[in-house]
């Protein structure tokens, strides 16, 4: 893959992830990442158990958490302090 295409394919997960050319795999850790973030307390070990059957052992599945969890933190830090994005960050998505 090139810088083009790379950067194409950054920017459609970015866009949506659901419909960006992602393995079954990556789509099941975005839609864990997706609960974590938007609905916590709602976490089940379903939720544990729909990564395991696309291969991620607990190990992964704590040092993914772990990251989500910080990104999660980091970005509430951010906006309650009223960071404003880098200019670099403001076309991803669109």
């Amino acid at each position: 893959m090139d810088d083009v295409e790379a950067d194409a394919f950054v920017h459609a997960v970015a866009r949506d992830w659901k419909t960006a050319p992602l393995a079954d795999a990556d789509k099941a850790l975005c839609q864990f990442a997706a609960k974590l973030t938007q609905s916590p307390a709602g976490m089940s070990p379903a939720d544990l158990d729909e990564l395991r059957k696309h291969g991620f052992d607990d190990r992964a599945i704590h040092d993914a958490t772990q990251v989500i969890s910080y990104f999660n933190y980091i970005n509430r830090v951010a906006d309650a302090l009223g960071v404003e994005p880098e200019d670099f960050i403001l076309p991803w998505g669109k």
